[in-house]
């Protein structure tokens, strides 16, 4: 289809339509800048890094190791509390150790993070640290090799067009400057598809790692819930199973109880025994200490107010505990009255649950599965029966929150979001609003390059990490039964989130879902669909996007390294500490399980960007490596140092690889795009554009199902779910009375037997 001069005109019209519908005259987002800002903002963020990096190497042990609790952990047993002695040692906590040894100088932490071992990272973070630092490799590499074609063909090739004037620099680096009647045009539309197809084969690649070396899938526990809950005699459900699946062995059956209260209790006893303990030893070694009980105790020197007055340590934390224990010992008791319609059944072998979970398959769509004689009683046909998560992954304290209110909670937060967010999507609306009562005013007035130019990038970068901690702090109300859950939601939710926010609407020039929807369904809106098209285009929002990668890149990783917010309050909760063994729970307590899904939603964000505009702006693409390596090494460090392990299911990595297949799909939409607007419909480029659209969609769509459907392999988890659900005991006994539970769901339907010491343990 050839382009005639007076379509050129109307083309040269739409864009100047569009740069004053795109970018807003007094908008500090979407500005217009020479050399789209670029160098400023990439030297900037380097200077920026820099500085974060001091002052991190300074904080992370001036700062109560701060940057380093996660190397403590193993240092927070009684003994070494006490006599500075290192604890009995784990395979993990050996390579700790080590590693905290070659911890000594002030950089050696990033050097050590970039020398590590893959196998010293997955011994102490566990499979999914394997699988997640897999899929950071795999999407190196793949933007590794789209550094070739992106900026030896398709950037020259862009950088030789004739549409542009040779003063815009930068915008010569676009597919703008390609004329719409040159016929390598043709290979913007190969590549793009070439780029689906090269993502399709690393995310395949990735998937056959998946097979953890424990099976979660292949399990001899089963978790049933609306079991009737004045069932107390497992030997009624054991009854069941027997009868009604005769080659059915159970081998333990688990009741659950509301023990909300009582873990909280337990914990407090802990730390309060090891605070007498502490206290008890150093009474020995230097005489009796006194501390200061009141938690502003640090704000106030002066002894002459009651509640500021010193006690004897040791005598504090003795009544402490022993009120505790009675609080313990009391709640204990009443939590055989608060037993949950949930019950865990262990069998003789796997492939009892895998017959029981096919007989059950089809319950809710009418299918009654076998039934016993007592099939009345304990009412199966109601019963809801999956696989048993790994205990490590289930959140304990969540269990007795019931379907019903669980649906209710999860239904109000999210639809209070959606409400939210459909007025306040972007932060181009809250930029802009800012404009209209002359806030940037000031700003614009000193037209200085470093602000007008690094300042937007900055501000995206902002909103992009504050808006989605809405999202991410909700999933935490929500009450998931499991850390997998509570990733995989947290996950989507961002992700959906950020690429709207950050890519999807910008692109456009729209600045909320409200004005998304008006695009898509009002006249008015229709009418102008071709100039909000175009925004996609233009030469100032693809700088827009590198800057905003570059600012990801150097200051976001920075910042990761920091997390001013957990710094605070870390710092907060030592200042208001009143003893050394409370300074040490503190640093416990605050290394928290890495967050798969967060990290996961905002690497494929940036991810998403670079690919959809690898195409259109090619010199996005380095800038993408330079992140993802960025990120790697971030990560490393956090989940060795910073974080502790997290044990969760193949769903959320498998949901990583969905999205990481999106990215790719949404290149082909803008070159689509670009096709149907400066070459009209019935183009051969654009026929070629929609078939490889479909096409790509298609494969993906098969390649997602195919995941979904195919099987675990079939064989004997070593582990034995049956020891793996007891909770471990209590090291030391605090009290003659104390009582040391199984586990979360209490088997106290069982009988209590004296064991070695003074605890009691029950027995079913």
């Amino acid at each position: 289809m050839a382009v005639t001069p007076g379509n050129l005109n109307v083309a040269e019209k739409t864009q100047n339509m569009s740069v004053n519908e795109c970018f807003q005259s007094h908008s500090t987002v979407l500005q217009g800048q020479p050399f789209g800002g670029v160098p400023t903002v990439l030297f900037l963020n380097i200077v920026l890094w820099v500085l974060i990096v001091l002052v991190y190497s300074f904080l992370r042990k001036a700062a109560w190791d701060y940057g380093r609790l996660a190397l403590l952990i193993h240092n927070d047993s009684l003994t070494s509390l006490i006599y500075g002695e290192q604890s009995e040692k784990t395979s993990p906590s050996d390579v700790s150790l080590e590693m905290e040894h070659k911890d000594k100088g002030f950089y050696s932490w990033f050097f050590n993070t970039i020398t590590m071992k893959n196998e010293d990272l997955i011994n102490k973070c566990g499979d999914d640290a394997r699988i997640y630092i897999m899929f950071q490799y795999h999407l190196i590499i793949f933007v590794l090799i789209l550094c070739i074609p992106s900026l030896g063909i398709i950037l020259p090739i862009n950088y030789t067009g004739t549409v542009l004037d040779r003063n815009s620099h930068f915008g010569r680096t676009t597919i703008v400057n390609v004329s719409t009647e040159s016929k390598v045009l043709w290979l913007h539309g190969l590549f793009s598809f070439f780029y689906f197809l090269t993502n399709l084969i690393f995310m395949a690649h990735h998937c056959l790692g998946f097979v953890p070396k424990e099976s979660s899938k292949v399990t001899r526990t089963l978790m049933i819930t609306y079991v009737p809950k004045d069932i107390q005699d497992p030997e009624i459900i054991i009854k069941h199973f027997h009868e009604a699946y005769p080659r059915c062995v159970v081998t333990k059956v688990h009741f659950c109880y509301d023990v909300r209260t009582l873990i909280d209790l337990d914990d407090q006893r802990r730390h309060a025994m090891r605070g007498r303990l502490y206290y008890a030893a150093k009474a020995k070694k230097y005489g009796k200490v006194m501390i200061k009980t009141h938690p502003c105790s640090r704000l106030c020197f002066c002894k002459c107010w009651t509640c500021f007055k010193e006690v004897d340590a040791e005598q504090y934390y003795s009544e402490l505990e022993e009120q505790l224990t009675d609080e313990f010992n009391a709640e204990f008791n009443r939590v055989r009255l608060k037993r949950l319609d949930l019950i865990f059944v262990t069998f003789q072998d796997a492939r009892m649950t895998k017959r029981i979970l096919e007989d059950y398959k089809y319950i809710q769509c009418g299918v009654s599965p076998h039934q016993s004689s007592v099939t009345t009683i304990i009412k199966s046909y109601r019963w809801r029966v999956t696989l048993a998560p790994h205990p490590k992954d289930i959140i304990w304290k969540h269990l007795s929150i019931r379907r019903f209110r669980w649906w209710a909670r999860f239904i109000a937060i999210n639809t209070f979001l959606f409400f939210l967010f459909f007025f306040l999507t972007t932060p181009a609306i809250i930029i802009n609003t800012i404009d209209m009562y002359n806030v940037t005013r000031p700003l614009e007035k000193l037209q200085s390059p470093i602000v007008t130019q690094f300042f937007p990038s900055l501000m995206l970068w902002a909103f992009t990490v504050i808006l989605p901690l809405i999202v991410y702090h909700s999933t935490f109300l929500e009450a998931h039964w499991t850390r997998s859950s509570q990733n995989l939601i947290i996950m989507h939710k961002c992700y959906i989130f950020l690429v709207f926010m950050v890519v999807i609407l910008p692109s456009m020039g729209l600045t909320s879902l409200d004005v998304f929807f008006r695009w898509l369904f009002d006249m008015y809106y229709l009418d102008q669909a071709s100039i909000r098209f175009q925004c996609v285009f233009l030469p100032d929002n693809g700088a827009f996007f590198v800057n905003y990668v570059i600012t990801a890149a150097l200051l976001g990783t920075g910042m990761e390294l920091l997390r001013l917010g957990s710094l605070f309050l870390y710092s907060t909760r030592l200042f208001f500490s009143r003893s050394e063994p409370e300074r040490v729970h503190i640093r416990k307590d605050q290394t928290i399980d890495f967050q798969y899904g967060r990290e996961y939603a905002w690497m494929l964000n940036i991810f998403t960007v670079v690919v959809a505009y690898s195409i259109t702006c090619p010199i996005i693409v380095p800038f993408g490596l330079l992140y993802l390596c960025m990120k790697h090494i971030t990560d490393r460090y956090n989940m060795y140092y910073s974080f502790a392990p997290t044990k969760l299911n193949e769903q959320i990595h498998m949901a990583a690889v969905n999205q990481a297949m999106f990215a790719p799909l949404l290149g082909l939409f803008w070159m689509l795009f670009f096709s149907i607007l400066r070459l009209g419909y019935l183009h051969s480029i654009t026929i070629f554009s929609l078939t490889t659209l479909i096409i790509s969609m298609v494969i993906a769509f098969l390649g997602t199902f195919l995941g979904k459907i195919q099987r675990a392999p079939d064989y004997e988890p070593e582990e034995e779910m049956e020891t793996v659900f007891d909770m471990e005991p209590s090291s030391t006994s605090s009290t003659p009375t104390s009582l040391t539970f199984l586990g979360p769901f209490l088997d106290l339907t069982g009988h209590m037997t004296k064991t070695s010491g003074s605890s009691l343990h029950f027995k079913s």
